[in-house]
């Protein structure tokens, strides 16, 4: 009989035990499932950046700043550093035994074959061809050295000040790394070159080289087939670096590029923080929050009042609870002396998100307004003369 109680109450904590795991495990499974809606957006990512691309806002991030390997993302640069440097995307040129057999994920280019840059970067950017970033590095930089050099160059020029780059494809080194927030940086960069955006946003495509030898093409971002408005943009793995991704998508005017680095589900995530950003996030143009006086008074005019206003707009993605965080700040003159000339800078409006200043413009006279004087009337004479 005691060995039967004793068995039944280790039964009973063995019982316990198991409801006790069953509901930790359902609670992180259901802390999950809300974190993948949530502003603070789920990622198995060891980085993560979520970035709106014309404004530079970070919507999302994880360890953002962490310096880490960032594998064939570093194609990026390759790329948006080859176009702005080529005088001829479409000039053939012989590859060299230098850019052959290249270890990694191979374009498999051969001694003496012929190639553009342009075709080159198919290869670089949809399939991830190794031995095509060291060809396309050796054409613009006259070697591959003096090439990387133009590409930390570039990377400086945005503002890409915690990255550095080794080599031209992303293999493993000691002192080639990047952000999360910098590789986002250097993307929203790149997304404005048409021919960049053109070929990252390509699913399939072929290049014939000048011996009528053709290679077809096919993306590896699975995302352009699977998410709306995706254009792009490059997948990366090597042992140190993980799988990463970086994904860029457009809907209803903004644009949101996502970088997740050493991340598993590198689509699933990504696509998940993509969705999150447009459904909690829109453009909203700050100058409809104007509110000043659009007509300045005018001493001894012919009309009484100056209309003003301002030339731009600027679109910052909000919450739809942050439109009222926007404040106004106003400098502008009660009267204007005569005669008033159109497009005269009379006065500024800021533009504060919180405490940080969003935006500025310059505020100018909309129209001419003559003087009442005798002078300005005798010189109105002389001019009918």
């Amino acid at each position: 009989m005691k060995k039967i109680k004793t068995a039944f109450a280790l039964s009973l904590c063995v019982l316990f035990a198991l409801m006790f795991v069953f509901s930790a495990l359902y609670g992180s499974i259901m802390l999950v499932s809300k974190n993948f809606t949530s502003a603070d957006a789920y990622t198995s990512a060891k980085a993560m950046c979520v970035m709106e691309a014309s404004s530079g806002r970070v919507l999302y991030s994880k360890n953002q700043n962490a310096q880490l390997p960032m594998a064939s993302t570093t194609k990026i640069m390759t790329a948006i550093t080859a176009i702005e440097n080529c005088n001829d995307l479409d000039e053939k040129f012989e590859i060299s035994p230098k850019a052959v057999g290249i270890s990694g994920t191979s374009l498999y280019l051969r001694k003496g074959e012929a190639f553009s840059i342009r075709e080159l970067l198919y290869g670089l950017m949809l399939i991830s061809g190794n031995d095509a970033s060291v060809a396309i590095g050796e054409r613009i930089g006259g070697d591959v050295n003096t090439f990387v050099e133009m590409m930390n160059t570039t990377a400086s020029k945005i503002g890409a000040t915690n990255s550095h780059f080794d080599n031209t494809h992303g293999l493993d080194s000691k002192t080639h790394y990047t952000t999360a927030y910098d590789l986002a940086l250097i993307t929203s960069y790149a997304l404005d070159n048409d021919t960049f955006r053109e070929i990252v946003s390509t699913k399939n495509t072929k290049i014939t080289n000048t011996d009528g030898k053709t290679r077809y093409l096919k993306n590896k971002n699975r995302l352009l087939n699977s998410l709306d408005g995706c254009i792009g943009v490059k997948t990366g793995f090597t042992d140190d670096a993980g799988r990463c991704l970086v994904s860029a998508c457009e809907r209803d005017g903004m644009r949101l590029v996502s970088v997740v680095l050493n991340c598993g589900p590198m689509f699933e995530e990504s696509a998940t923080l993509l969705e999150s950003g447009f459904n909690e996030y829109k453009m909203y143009d700050v100058t409809q929050g104007y509110d000043f006086n659009k007509f300045v008074k005018v001493e001894n005019g012919r009309k009484e009042f100056v209309t003003v206003g301002t030339d731009g707009g600027y679109s910052y993605p909000l919450k739809a609870n942050e439109v009222e965080k926007l404040t106004y700040i106003y400098k502008l003159p009660s009267t204007l002396p005569s005669p008033v000339e159109k497009g005269k800078e009379i006065g500024e409006v800021k533009v504060y998100f919180g405490n940080d200043l969003l935006f500025s413009e310059k505020i100018y006279t909309m129209e001419e307004v003559r003087g009442n004087t005798i002078l300005e009337k005798l010189k109105d004479i002389f001019a009918g003369w």
